[in-house]
């Protein structure tokens, strides 16, 4: 498995990992390598090797004065991103070679972006392996969120690395019908080989636990987010809906922890303290699962303020069904996945529109009767439809799909460190 992101931090590359492990497979990953992290280790009977980060630009979208300013400042971003992705990709061809020839390999399983991830299955591909194309982002439409720009040269060359990879896949592995579907339609993916593995929470980690006294303390309404924090991701959108809350509505009994890290945390902080919420909002920063556990176990309210963009409107949130997972009501803007996987556990408010998301907070901190019915509702569905026992059966189905007129792979060894 190739992935541009820490492991195990990766929810969903462990899931996929634990799960091939569990059904046989002898399974090693190539991820990034975070501080403090062993660049070689075994992870719950994964092999990891993990290389070097490599970043020479801040990679924000950021205003200026001019022309010639934004030019450089999107140079800027263009040259971070194709340094990172060269040198990850090269690094994975180089680790993924090495591990070939000295323990043997059947399945190169990439997880995007980048999908310049394709010319390493490609190598691969000549020597009789399978590559399986795990489709977590459109990168087009990614760029386009994170940038608020329209198509052009750059969308274009995503989406032909994104065809090429999906040409080139024995197998693709969608994580929803939307992404699924687009597969199909716009990089002409035979239908047959396309599955889809929902995100899904695995219930032996995300478990309701006693609430942090601490934080129950701090006020009369928890309120939690757990995520990434991109310029995509909305999380500023979350902190106007709490100043409206606060300088609007006249809401001051609530507290909100924001769990996560990500590009824009530290310009967070700061509109954090711009807009007078320093009293209500802290931000914990990456933090352990075990913790995040026990901080969104104390919510009485979660929050995925992910705003309406190319990419979040047909994009699946791991966070939403988390929340699910611990019977907790969700506030969401009205999105067409988000609707999908939340149903009756969620109240949808009108995309983007802040001060509806605010005033979607109050009715339910004044409602707690309709948050326990809801709560109520979004565990029961996890437990019949969305946990990652019952979702990652297509990932099983996937892999048997590969192996279907072929032997099958040898479970060999456990790795060794």
């Amino acid at each position: 498995m190739l992935v541009e992101n820490s492991f195990p931090a990766d929810t969903r590359v462990r899931n996929e990992a634990a799960t091939l492990v569990e059904n046989g497979f002898r399974v090693t990953v190539i991820a990034l390598r975070g501080r403090d992290e062993k660049p070689r280790e075994v992870v719950d009977g994964v092999l990891v090797y993990r290389v070097p980060r490599l970043s020479l630009f801040k990679k924000l979208p950021e205003s200026a004065p001019s022309l010639a300013g934004a030019f450089l400042n999107r140079l800027r971003v263009v040259v971070g991103y194709v340094s990172e992705y060269v040198y990850f990709t090269g690094a994975c061809a180089a680790l993924s070679l090495y591990i070939a020839i000295k323990d043997g390999v059947d399945v190169v399983h990439a997880h995007n972006p980048p999908d310049t991830l394709v010319f390493v299955g490609a190598v691969h591909k000549l020597s009789g392996r399978k590559f399986v194309y795990d489709h977590h982002d459109l990168s087009p439409e990614l760029y386009r969120s994170r940038y608020r720009t329209a198509n052009g040269l750059i969308t274009r060359i995503l989406q032909l690395f994104e065809t090429m990879s999906v040409k080139l896949a024995d197998v693709v592995i969608a994580t929803n019908d939307s992404y699924r579907n687009i597969d199909i339609q716009r990089s002409g993916a035979d239908a047959a080989k396309v599955f889809v593995v929902r995100n899904g929470p695995n219930l032996s980690r995300v478990r309701l636990v006693e609430p942090d006294p601490a934080l129950r303390g701090r006020s009369r309404t928890i309120l939690g987010y757990v995520g990434a924090m991109n310029p995509q991701d909305g999380v500023d959108y979350l902190l106007r809906a709490l100043s409206h809350l606060v300088h609007e509505l006249g809401r001051k009994d609530f507290y909100c922890v924001v769990i996560g890290d990500g590009d824009s945390r530290e310009e967070l902080s700061a509109e954090t303290a711009r807009l007078g919420l320093s009293d209500h909002v802290r931000f914990t920063g990456f933090i352990p699962d075990e913790e995040m556990v026990r901080l969104l176990s104390s919510a009485d309210i979660c929050l995925d303020p992910n705003p309406s963009s190319p990419l979040n409107d047909v994009s699946t949130w791991i966070k939403v069904m988390e929340y699910m997972a611990l019977g907790k009501p969700v506030v969401s803007f009205d999105l067409k996945e988000t609707r999908i996987s939340a149903a009756d556990a969620a109240v949808y408010v009108p995309p983007n529109d802040e001060a509806a998301f605010a005033r979607a907070i109050a009715g339910l901190m004044d409602d707690p009767a309709r948050r326990a019915a809801m709560g109520a509702a979004g565990r029961a569905r996890v437990n019949s439809d969305l946990s990652w026992h019952v979702t990652s059966r297509n990932l099983v189905t996937a892999y048997s799909r590969l192996f279907a007129h072929a032997r099958q792979p040898s479970a060999g060894p456990a790795p060794v460190a």
